[in-house]
């Protein structure tokens, strides 16, 4: 019995950690892509113009994903 309880709360503490580390690294590559999109936006080439575009595909994911994580977190502190 002992050993199912240790079991089972180390495998929640590690969820919950595994999940905190990915909803930071979400946010955190949200705004490398936004300010790589920024600086690439107000440059004249047209590749770079290009790629800026091209970083919507990753943006809008991330954007999505990063609602979520607010929703979720102002969801704990209204609980």
């Amino acid at each position: 019995m002992i050993s199912t309880v240790t079991t089972t709360t180390v495998t929640t503490v590690t969820t919950v950690t595994l999940a905190a580390s990915l909803a930071l690294l979400a946010v955190v590559a949200l705004l490398l892509f936004l300010i790589q999109k920024e600086i690439l936006s107000a440059a004249t080439s047209p590749r770079a113009q290009a790629l800026s575009r091209v970083l919507n595909i990753a943006i809008l994911p991330l954007l999505l994903s990063f609602a979520f994580i607010a929703v979720v977190k102002v969801a704990e502190v209204l609980r």
